[in-house]
This record gives structure tokens, sequence and C-alpha cells, in this order.
């Protein structure tokens, strides 16, 4: 499938192209809703091998983004943004300009933020050349510690679903991928008393949160960490982690993690219910970065103790899901679907102007 054919396939209502030759740039902006207002996603700066690989990758997220928002019961639409690079290497103060200048273009139905490969130094230059970004050092920052407060919640919820009591003290979690939003998991949890086994492609990375917590957590190689028996796999890298071969291997009775599409297939989510394994949708659990940078477009700006009170709200979303998955006799992918579904149906379904 071509790239023109990818993105036709989809329901998205707008997919932009940058490119700037003074700077190298190589960027795509993806809309994929505004029907519940602007879109709001972060932008990925990553190595793609080839430019349909990251029009895929822009594509998936930022239908997620919709979802997300909807979901968690924000006034926002679903959009994402990659910039096609290495960021050790192609990162400079004027490529981030020019991608802020494409931004800009956008008039406000695009509003961008942190992700993979972006930091907030690079949110600060994007917001000298528009005012269409979130997550800078004059508001809600990086997004990662909301989103890994979110993630223990739903932690929570799922221990109040097995137990009747959300306490996480003596879980053992198995956090895969330690970068931004998995390292500051691992502290939450360190804090909660769980016991922690971490994994991570980079030894930087791991000896990094081994050096904070010490003796408080275990190791693990990364080829083998979904394979280790657990309350909780957490997965918090890239996506396509849970497929039909590594679903088997699993011997958590739960996962909740921050990475982004985690299925690898749609039949992935049936795969685990049928394995008995407790899977809470990726866009529902790792909310809590986007409803952290949503409230900096509230009247009266961001304000960090009502924004984090509200990632809270990531608990009762959690047991809304598997309540409607009880009810209606459905998987949790599909409850989590059906609930956005409804709430995006309430919305305006028109392409709109955004001041």
């Amino acid at each position: 499938m071509n790239t023109f054919d990818r993105v036709e396939a989809g329901d998205h209502e707008q997919v932009v192209f940058c490119h700037d030759r003074a700077t190298g740039l190589r960027a795509v902006i993806a809309i994929h809703s505004t029907a519940l207002g602007p879109s709001l996603g972060g932008t990925r700066f990553y190595p793609y091998p080839s430019t349909e690989a990251a029009v895929a990758d822009v594509l998936r997220l930022a239908e997620g983004m919709t979802y997300k928002a909807a979901v968690a019961g924000l006034d926002q639409g679903g959009g994402k943004a990659v910039i096609i690079g290495d960021p050790s290497r192609d990162r400079t103060e004027d490529l981030v300009l020019a991608y802020g200048r494409f931004v800009d273009t956008l008039s406000g139905r695009y509003i961008t933020a942190e992700d993979v490969g972006t930091t907030q130094a690079d949110m600060d230059l994007i917001a000298r050349v528009t005012p269409y970004v979130t997550g800078t050092s004059d508001g809600s920052g990086d997004p990662s510690a909301a989103t890994a407060l979110g993630l223990v919640w739903a932690m929570k919820a799922l221990f109040f679903l097995s137990s009747g009591a959300d306490d996480l003290g003596g879980a053992h979690v198995v956090v895969a991928g330690v970068g931004k939003v998995g390292s500051y998991l691992v502290g939450n949890l360190v804090n909660e008393g769980v016991r922690v086994t971490i994994a991570d492609v980079s030894e930087q990375a791991v000896e990094r949160v081994r050096s904070q917590h010490g003796s408080a957590i275990a190791v693990a190689g990364p080829e083998d960490a979904h394979r280790i028996a657990c309350d909780i796999y957490s997965p918090c890298g890239l996506g396509g982690i849970l497929s039909a071969q590594t679903i088997p291997e699993l011997r958590c009775w739960a996962v909740v993690g921050a990475a982004n599409n985690q299925l690898a297939s749609p039949e992935d989510g049936a795969a685990l219910a049928d394995a008995g394994i407790l899977y809470a949708p990726d866009f529902v659990v790792n909310a809590g970065g986007i409803i952290n940078i949503a409230a900096e477009r509230t009247p009266g700006g961001y304000d960090r103790e009502h924004a984090y009170a509200d990632v809270h709200r990531v608990y009762d979303t959690t047991l809304q899901v598997f309540d409607t998955a009880k009810r209606d006799g459905i998987t949790p992918v599909d409850a989590a679907h059906s609930l956005a579904r409804r709430r995006l149906a309430a919305g305006v379904h028109q392409i709109r102007n955004f001041p």
C-alpha cells in the first residue's frame, strides 16, 4: 500500500506533509478528528526507515489520540505529528523552529506537545513561532509525570476489580521501557511499596533508574521482560508488543502500560481476554499526559493541583471500561472504543476552524 492509499484508507480529516529544504526538516502532521475540539497530540522525533513507515505510525497515533481524548472526557480532538530523523543527530534549533512554523499554518486545528524524541526545550522553541503548543516550561511542562501517575491509578483500579482493595503494596510489576514515562512510573511504584522489575534496550536508561532506586528494583533483559511472572506487565516503550507470539508467553494477570498501540493486531485484544489476562486499553490508561496538557487550554490557564486531580479520573474511567465490557459481553478494548464513539457521536462531526 503506497502512502496516499494508506491515507485514503483511514478517516482522517487532514494529513499534512512538511518539508523545509534549508533545515532538512521532514515531518508529517495528521489530524484525525476535531469533532470535540482542536486536535491535540505530541510530536514524535524518530528515525523511521521510510516515509511509508512514518505515515503509518502517525495515522495510527492520531486516531488513538481521538479515542484517548474522547474516553477521558476532554473537549479535544485527536492529532499527532512525526519528525523523520534521529534527534541525537538531526535536531537543530532552526529545524525545530521550522517545524513550529508548519504547526502555525494549521491555525489551531492541531496543537502539539512533547512525545518520544522531543523535549520540553523543543516545545519552548516552538512556542516562539506559534501559540499552538503545550507542555512548555511556562505551562504544564513535561507530561511524562502525569502519564505515569495515571498508570498508577489504572493499576489501583484493576487491583480493586481483582480483590476489592486498591492497595498496590507488595505487588510485583514489570516495567518494560524506562524512558521518560517508565522512569517516573518506577518511582511512583516504589513509593507505593511495589516490587519492581525493569527492562530496557538502553543500558544507560537501566543504569539511570537503578542508580536512583538501588536494591528496590530488579533488572531483566528486554527480550525476557514479558515472560517474567508478575502481577502486572507494563509496556512503556514502543507499540506492537502484545502479539500472537508474546501473549501466550505472558505470566501476569493484568497489562497496564504507557506504550501507544500495544496490540500488534485488533485480534490480540480478544486473545488477551481468552487467556484470562485483564488488558487495560492503552489509550485509556495513558491519558494522564493529555489530561494534564489539556488543562493549559482551560479558562484561567494551567493549575497543576487541579490538573493532577483530574488525572485521578483514569481510575474511574478504567472501572467504567471493565464494567461496560462485563455488562455487554465484549472485550475491554471494544468497551473503551464504544465509550469513546458514544461521546464522539455527540460532538460536531464537521471540519471546523479554530482561532
